[in-house]
């Protein structure tokens, strides 16, 4: 006769593995966010990041100040930036890394996304698989 106890014996209990960051920020995007924050009217909590349709590729992405978390927001901080990202845009972005370039003639945040597989001629829109 086998003993039943040994089948209710509770298995051990694993760490949960972090899930990846819907989107990331380069050091450079994250002090150009905090310094655009800190001079900002009212006090934000961060940085709102979507898409919407718009341009020759079809989506483009935008960004607002985040005074509070909307409703099903995704919450993604990294290097002590809060980001909210829409959640018709999460399928978008995942993966993306956001940065924030100078060059000689223009300034402004980049996207590079994994999902993208066409980006228009002016840079602005792009579509995903």
């Amino acid at each position: 006769m086998s003993d039943l106890n040994t089948k209710n014996t509770p298995k051990p209990i694993r760490p949960r593995r972090e899930r990846p960051k819907a989107l990331t920020l380069t050091d450079a995007a994250a002090a150009r966010i905090q310094e655009i924050m800190a001079n900002s009217d009212k006090p934000m909590i961060g940085i709102r990041v979507g898409v919407k349709n718009a341009g020759c590729a079809g989506l483009t992405y935008t960004m607002d100040y985040a005074e509070e978390v909307g409703p099903f927001e995704e919450v993604v901080e990294d290097k002590g930036v809060k980001i909210l990202i829409d959640p018709k845009a999460i399928m978008f972005l995942l993966g993306t890394q956001m940065d924030f370039k100078t060059e000689k003639l223009k300034s402004g945040f980049e996207f590079s996304n994994p999902n993208e597989v066409e980006r228009c001629g002016c840079g602005e829109s792009f579509k995903v698989a």
